[in-house]
C-alpha cells in the first residue's frame, strides 16, 4: 500500500541530525528520498535515519558531478539541507541556481541571518539563548543538559517538515516554490507559547524547579523508588491528584491545597520518602488501571516489552536494531514498514540510469572523479 506521500520526490543533502530525521520521516510515509552523499561507504544497519532512502555519491567539487546534482534536483519537489548559510551557494546549488518550482528547506541552528548565523553551535547552545535551557533542572544546580530532542528534533526537524509541507500546499496554488529558513532558535520559542502565557499571567517564575511543569510541583516530578529506579508522577488536575493521593497513601488533606506553592518544598521531601518505600514495579502495579497519572520510568532496554508499547507495536527490530515504527498513524495510508538502511552510494548507477546516463557515461564520470 502506498504511503500518504507517495509520488513526492525529496533530495536530501547528506548531513547530521535534524535533516536526516526529516528525510526519514518523509520516507516513512512514502516519499522518495534520495540522499546526495559525499562518499560511498558500506551499509550501517544501525543508521536508522537512512531507512527507506536511496543514495548517490557525488564529488560536488567536480563540475560533471555538480551538473548531475542539478539535473537530479530539477526532478525533485523538495530539497532539504543543513549546512551553514552560504555553503550551498558556494557549491553552485543555492536557490537561485535551481528551478523556481523547487521547495528549498534550509535547516540550521542559528538561522540564515543574524550575528550568530556563521558561528558553530549545537542543540544546547540554541536552547540556551531561547530561555528554554535556563528553565530546566534543579534550582541549586546548573541547568540540566537535555537530550537533543528539543532543539535538533523539536525546534528543528519538525519545523523544517512543517515548512516544506506548507510550501508544498502553497505551490499547489501558486505554482512556485520558496525557501524555508527553519532555525532551531525560532522553532524552540514557537513551542513555548504556554510558558510565555504563564509568565505573562505571573504564574511562572524564572527560578528553576519552582513551577508547575519544571519539577517544582510535588505532583509533577520523578521520585526514586526502593530499587533505585524511578516513578514519574504527573497528576496535575485535582481529580487525578486525588487518585494519586489515595493510591500512594498520601495525606488526604493535601487535596485541599494542592496548588499552594508554600507547601511544595516540604511535600516533595515527604513524597520522596513515601515512594522510596516500594520498588518501581510495585508502584506501577499500584497505579495500574487508574487515572493517577503515574508511570514507571523505563530504561531503553525495557521499552519494547512494556505492554502498551507492545500492543501498539510502537517499536520494531530491523536487523536486531530497535527503532520506532512510522508516526503518526494514518487511517487509509499507513506508513511503510521499516526496512534496513542502504549503503552510501549504493544506488548511484540506478539513479544515473534514470537520468539517462549509460555505462559508458558512468565510466567517464568515474575517470573524471565525479563519482565517489
Amino acid at each position: 500500500m502506498a504511503g500518504a506521500l507517495d509520488g513526492l520526490r525529496v533530495i536530501e543533502m547528506a548531513g547530521l541530525g535534524p535533516c536526516p530525521l526529516a528525510g526519514q520521516l518523509l520516507a516513512d510515509h512514502g516519499a522518495e528520498v534520495i540522499v546526495i552523499d559525499r562518499q560511498s561507504r558500506p551499509v550501517d544497519f544501525a543508521d536508522v535515519n537512512r531507512r527507506g532512502k536511496t543514495s548517490i555519491a557525488l564529488n560536488l567539487k567536480n563540475l560533471s558531478a555538480l551538473g548531475i546534482a542539478k539535473d537530479l534536483i530539477a526532478t525533485a519537489d523538495i530539497l532539504i539541507e543543513g549546512f551553514r548559510p552560504g555553503v550551498m551557494e558556494k557549491l553552485g546549488l543555492g536557490p537561485s541556481d535551481l528551478p523556481e518550482s523547487l521547495i528549498y528547506g534550509r535547516m540550521t541552528g542559528w538561522g540564515q541571518h543574524g550575528p550568530l548565523a556563521q558561528s558553530a553551535g549545537h542543540d544546547l547552545n540554541y536552547l540556551a539563548i531561547t530561555g528554554a535551557l535556563g528553565a530546566m533542572g534543579q534550582k541549586d544546580r546548573p541547568p540540566m543538559v537535555p537530550l537533543n530532542f528539543i532543539g535538533d528534533y523539536g525546534g528543528g526537524t519538525m519545523f523544517l517538515l512543517f515548512g516544506v509541507l506548507m510550501a508544498l500546499y502553497e505551490r499547489s496554488q501558486s505554482g512556485k516554490g520558496q525557501v524555508i529558513d527553519a532555525a532551531m532558535v525560532d522553532g524552540v520559542p514557537a513551542m513555548m507559547g504556554l510558558m510565555h502565557q504563564m509568565r505573562g499571567a505571573q504564574q511562572w517564575s524564572d527560578a528553576r524547579e519552582d513551577n508547575m511543569l519544571d519539577g517544582g510541583a510535588p505532583f509533577y516530578r520523578c521520585y526514586e523508588c526502593a530499587d533505585g529506579k524511578y516513578i514519574s508522577v504527573g497528576a496535575l488536575e485535582p481529580q487525578f491528584f486525588a487518585q494519586l493521593v489515595k493510591r500512594a497513601g498520601l495525606p488526604e488533606g493535601h487535596c485541599a491545597d494542592q496548588n499552594d506553592k508554600s507547601n511544595w518544598a516540604d511535600r516533595r521531601a515527604q513524597y520522596a520518602k513515601v515512594f522510596a518505600q516500594k520498588t518501581r514495579d510495585e508502584w506501577a502495579a499500584i497505579f495500574e488501571g487508574s487515572d493517577a497519572c503515574a508511570a514507571p520510568v523505563l530504561h531503553w532496554s525495557e521499552v519494547e516489552a512494556h505492554p502498551h508499547n507492545a500492543e501498539r507495536g510502537t517499536f520494531v527490530r530491523v536487523n536486531d536494531v530497535i527503532q520506532a515504527r512510522p508516526a503518526p498513524r494514518m487511517g487509509r495510508t499507513p506508513g511503510l514498514e521499516p526496512a534496513p538502511p542502504g549503503a552510501m552510494g549504493d544506488d548511484t548507477e540506478a539513479i544515473l540510469g534514470e537520468l539517462g546516463l549509460n555505462e559508458q557515461d558512468l565510466i567517464q564520470l568515474r575517470d573524471k572523479g565525479a563519482l565517489t
